[in-house]
């Protein structure tokens, strides 16, 4: 074998093991309860940034995994008792040809992080769930409006 054939077959199994791990990752978030979910940190004015991955809830946390990295780490972990929602909206713009179908956007914001994420109503009503399942104490109503909005309660 000459040094190319030994250098391509040297880049194709690494190729095929970084496809296996990330498969793998996947699967594991899966039987973990995981679930998809596309995020950004902020609404950029041409409708980029989306990144496409998995969830899931560990305890007060709620861990986002990007989808195309062999890291077992979370990209993003977001603490629950900081936790707001705000008002779900549809896909906009160039948003329905990034996102997977059928999702809506809904922003959040914790611990100073302003979120948008886009997921399935299924995984939104389970998102909502978690968040309100807080233990007694631990809601700052100062911080969630009643019309849905994110953010700190206007000045008294």
């Amino acid at each position: 074998m000459e040094l190319a054939e030994v250098l391509g077959l040297v880049v194709l199994l690494c190729i095929i093991a970084l496809i296996v791990l990330v498969v793998l990752r996947r699967a594991i978030l899966a039987r973990a309860g995981g679930f998809d979910i596309s995020w950004r940190r902020r609404r950029a004015a041409d409708d980029r940034g989306w990144l496409l991955g998995q969830a899931r809830y560990r305890g007060g946390q709620l861990c986002l995994y990007r989808a195309f990295s062999v890291l077992p780490t979370a990209a993003l972990t977001l603490d629950r008792d900081d936790f707001t929602l705000g008002p779900v909206r549809p896909p906009i713009g160039a948003e329905p040809d990034l996102l997977p179908p059928g999702v809506v956007i809904v922003p959040g914001a914790a611990t100073g992080i302003a979120i948008e994420m886009a997921l399935s109503p299924d995984a939104l009503t389970a998102l909502r769930s978690w968040v309100e399942s807080r233990p007694p104490g631990m809601r700052r109503p100062d911080r969630e409006r009643l019309d849905g909005s994110v953010g700190d309660a206007p000045p008294r």
